[in-house]
């Protein structure tokens, strides 16, 4: 980019400068509507048709040298151009990772919370059905005092476990 903005002052400067004209084989340089050789005047000595024909081939070659000004500014505004759509692309690419980031951690808490729900859910249920066991059991005389004993340590466990699902929900 410095090179390109450096290559452009250059154009610049030398098209400020005196332009350098071939005719007949002798370098002359145009000025300001001057003609130069080997540094001095000689506007005035020269030919009208010399004169003419040195100061339209001045102009032709200074418009081509500002067409090739203008062409390479629109190159580096090009290429800034570029530059910019491709900084916005990686913007634009970094921001969809970061929301599928987002999503992704979303589905999993999701899935998180719909796996601790679903374990509420048994904890309860197998609660309640070894509670009705229980309740069946002792109701018809069929629990001996030990059994009676680690029927409420199996309830009193299922409880905890209850209690545990209902925390990481």
């Amino acid at each position: 980019m410095k090179y390109i903005l450096l290559f452009v002052i250059f154009i610049f400067s030398i098209s400020l400068n005196a332009q350098d004209i071939e005719k007949d084989g002798k370098l002359y340089q145009v000025k300001n509507e001057r003609i130069f050789f080997d540094g001095k005047d000689v506007t005035d000595t020269l030919k009208i048709e010399d004169k003419a024909a040195i100061l339209k081939q001045a102009t032709i070659v200074s418009k081509e040298m500002k067409l090739k000004e203008k062409a390479l500014k629109e190159e580096s505004k090009a290429k800034k151009e570029a530059d910019k759509l491709e900084k916005d692309k990686k913007k634009a690419e970094k921001s969809q990772k970061r929301a599928e980031k987002k999503q992704k951690k979303a589905e999993k808490e999701l899935k998180k919370q719909k796996k601790a729900q679903d374990k509420l859910d048994k904890a309860s249920k197998k609660l309640s059905s070894s509670q009705k066991k229980y309740e069946k059991l002792k109701r018809k005389g069929k629990l001996s005092p030990q059994d009676e004993t680690k029927w409420l340590e199996k309830l009193e466990k299922l409880k905890e476990s209850l209690e545990k699902a209902k925390k990481k929900v």
